[in-house]
């Protein structure tokens, strides 16, 4: 049902989701054939909750998903990675390619909270097991607990994998000043976060959550910088 739960819907909104979804494709082709280095999609809804079947937690369609298949079926990219930085762990994301071994998913997030699914336990299922990265984090991690994280773990595993594409699920909603999380980061943190990851393959950043619209602004600003940084 695409109206129901947590996830609201009008008549328009299948559509506009079909808009967000290939916003991220057009942005997978651009990065792939060398017209663009990195892109941003700057779309709502998000994705990352969006189940093969069913929509979640603001999210209709998996628009990270959907982009990382595309780039291996249009574009033949035989390892994609997906990073989500979301607060809230991408358990649509994870469950769609937990038995792929192609496809590397990286989550930081605050844990326990929604949805509940992001444990240390979960790597993957089958030949997809050792493909999901979970990292989750106590409420109150700021800066340093997210630079430790990346350096001893994040890099490590995207420089083991060689994506030929990486895909940010870029959500900002683990700012000091958002209402919906409980973590510590600034809009500078974004920043450093995208410098780090950006070196290991041409990059796709989509949108996901983030609930200051002000902090969500300056976030989006300051990793737009680094993305464009040579």
């Amino acid at each position: 049902m695409l109206d129901g739960g947590d996830t609201c819907a009008s008549g328009d909104s299948f559509d506009v989701a079909l808009h967000a979804a290939g916003a991220a494709l057009r942005a997978v082709d651009a990065v792939m054939t060398g017209e663009a280095v990195s892109a941003f999609c700057a779309v709502r809804p998000p994705g990352h909750h969006a189940e093969r079947d069913e929509p979640m937690g603001f999210c209709l369609l998996n628009n990270a998903a959907i982009a990382a298949r595309h780039a291996q079926r249009r574009h033949g990219a035989d390892r994609v990675a997906i990073l989500d930085w979301d607060v809230h762990h991408g358990n649509g994301t994870q469950h769609i390619f937990e038995e792929d071994p192609s496809v590397l998913y990286i989550s930081l997030h605050q844990y326990p909270f929604y949805p509940g699914t992001g444990s240390r336990a979960e790597q993957g299922i089958g030949r997809g097991k050792g493909a999901t990265l979970n990292v989750p984090l106590p409420a109150g991690t700021g800066e340093e607990g997210y630079r430790a994280a990346f350096h001893d773990e994040v890099l490590p595993a995207l420089d083991d994998f060689r994506p030929a594409l990486l895909i940010i699920s870029a959500g900002f909603d683990a700012h000091r000043d958002d209402p919906l999380a409980d973590m510590l980061l600034t809009d500078e943190s974004y920043a450093e976060f995208t410098r780090l990851v950006k070196r290991f393959a041409p990059t796709v950043s989509v949108l996901e959550g983030g609930y200051d619209l002000e902090a969500l602004a300056r976030s989006v600003e300051a990793h737009l910088r680094a993305l464009r940084e040579t």
